[in-house]
């Protein structure tokens, strides 16, 4: 698990192998991961937009941008938590990734931006 507190939002991070949507065979290694954003400001936020980088160990690299997380936009009011999960494949046994997400301060409207901790996402076969 990861866990990064940045500009008063604690994210937390859990990876989760997905072996049913998996094929070794075919360099296909499927991870689902859950989020965790809880909001320590004294306002409320709204995730307007997300910004991942994906790195696999196989070499490869690509970065994934778009507005809200699963479809949404929510809004976190002060000491409020929201919980997603989503999902990413790669071509290799391991791979990490790390991003942002923008957000909007509620109150003033300013736009401010939340680091997302990097994680790992490792097929539990690489440990055999």
């Amino acid at each position: 698990m990861s866990s990064l507190i940045s500009a008063g939002i604690h994210v937390t991070v859990e990876v989760f192998f997905q072996p049913e949507y998996s094929n070794a065979l075919q360099s296909e290694f499927m991870f689902a991961y859950r989020i965790t954003l809880e909001n320590y400001n004294p306002f409320s936020v709204k995730l307007l937009r997300r910004s991942w980088y994906i790195f696999d160990s196989n070499g490869s690299y690509r970065q994934v941008e778009g507005e809200g997380v699963v479809g949404v936009q929510p809004v976190l009011t002060p000491g409020e938590s929201y919980q997603y999960m989503s999902g990413c494949n790669l071509r290799s046994e391991m791979g990490k990734m790390k991003g942002s997400y923008e957000m909007e301060n509620q109150n003033s409207h300013q736009l401010f931006s939340v680091e997302i901790p990097e994680f790992e996402m490792i097929a539990p076969s690489k440990f055999n």
